[in-house]
């Protein structure tokens, strides 16, 4: 037998091999957690599309506003969703959110530091406290649930308790006008883009105020904070070797031990994370209000878990990526603002929040289980 017969018999013994069989890319489609989340963005557009397309929903305006609350929800969800895949959850996040945001104007307002000081302040005891949690959940072995819902009480307490006893009441405004000339608040504070939205107003393709500036100012810091960190998130998951890290202790934390995965260290990173996250989501919030409250935050931690799981995050871990999170974001936001330009009672809201998780974690085991019954 010649060579060249040989080298075909032996690729025809390798095509019939089962360890080489070829995987359809509809399957590999499938195996994507996002796309459950992509899916419902979809759908969601062409709805309001239909119900709402004439009503200013998706003018340049219209789109800022939808997008600012999806990319604030977003900013906390992909933190949720990183945490999430490590196996572990944090319910302290909306906590967290009110506690930054008055670790930031007190200090500010009452005791006269410059507005920047104020916001390093109000990170590094956003890293405390999620070196905290973290701490306590892999030194003791409790559940994240358990030790973050009793951070969740912490620090809602002390934010409220600490406010009151140095300005005797939940709110501390007057942030505004500190603004301006500081060299970090610009990042969370101000629209970008402004000179396109300038342009596009002058060609008449955006609306205009009767004083001819732009209705729409530009793209939100919020907005670029959110592709910002979806973008380093997905990289991180995908690229990295401490994104392999992060799946292989959500997936079995007992095997990645052994196989010499720093298993506590991924973990309380990923704490620190989520709540630094809650920390740029307060920034944005207070240096846009110009106020700091007590009660901002308020049950946010649920809304980015919901955003999570509804792009593909399993509850068990070491599953799920930030591109879903994000989707998940952009479907509650747009769903959220989007009731406001129809006939709809925006009371409705909620229930259609756990529709869709309900709906989200059926979709996603259905998807999961036909993925694995096939290879």
């Amino acid at each position: 037998m010649s060579i060249k017969s040989k080298s075909i018999e032996t690729k025809k013994k390798i095509s019939k091999d089962e360890r080489l069989k070829r995987i359809s890319r509809f399957r590999i489609l499938l195996n994507r957690p996002e796309l459950g989340a992509l899916g419902g963005s979809i759908l969601v557009f062409i709805f309001f599309g239909l119900v709402a397309g004439d009503t200013g929903m998706f003018s340049a305006y219209g789109m800022m506003n939808f997008l600012e609350v999806s990319a604030n929800l977003g900013i906390i969800a992909i933190a949720a969703a990183m945490l999430m895949i490590g196996g572990e959850f944090d319910l302290s996040i909306g906590s967290m959110i009110g506690f930054a945001g008055i670790c930031i104007a007190i200090p500010a307002i009452y005791w006269g530091w410059p507005l920047w000081m104020s916001i390093i302040f109000a990170f590094s005891m956003a890293v405390l406290v999620g070196y905290f949690n973290g701490i306590l959940v892999v030194r003791t072995g409790l559940p994240s649930f358990i030790v973050t819902l009793a951070m969740l009480f912490i620090l809602r307490g002390a934010t409220l308790a600490i406010t009151r006893l140095i300005t005797g009441r939940t709110q501390v405004p007057g942030l505004r006008v500190l603004i301006e000339n500081d060299p970090i608040a610009w990042i969370f504070a101000a629209d970008t883009f402004k000179w396109l939205f300038t342009w596009l107003g002058s060609m008449g393709l955006i609306a205009l105020r009767q004083d001819g500036t732009p209705l729409a100012t530009g793209v939100p810091a919020s907005v670029l904070w959110w592709i910002g960190l979806t973008i380093l998130a997905t990289w991180i998951l995908m690229k990295t070797r401490y994104g392999n890290w992060i799946f292989a202790s959500g997936g079995d934390k007992h095997g990645a031990r052994n196989v010499g995965v720093p298993v506590d260290r991924v973990k309380i990173g990923l704490f620190i994370g989520t709540a630094v996250a809650s920390t740029i989501f307060a920034c944005v919030q207070v240096l846009d209000a110009g106020s700091a409250d007590t009660m901002r935050g308020t049950l946010k931690e649920l809304e980015a878990i919901a955003a999570a799981v509804v792009g593909g995050c399993l509850l068990t871990g070491g599953y799920g990526s930030a591109i879903g999170a994000a989707f998940g974001a952009l479907i509650f936001g747009t769903v959220s603002m989007g009731i406001f330009y129809t006939d709809v009672d925006t009371d409705w809201f909620k229930v259609f929040l756990g529709g869709m998780m309900l709906i989200a974690v059926i979709f996603n085991n259905y998807i999961r289980r036909k993925v694995t019954e096939n290879k």
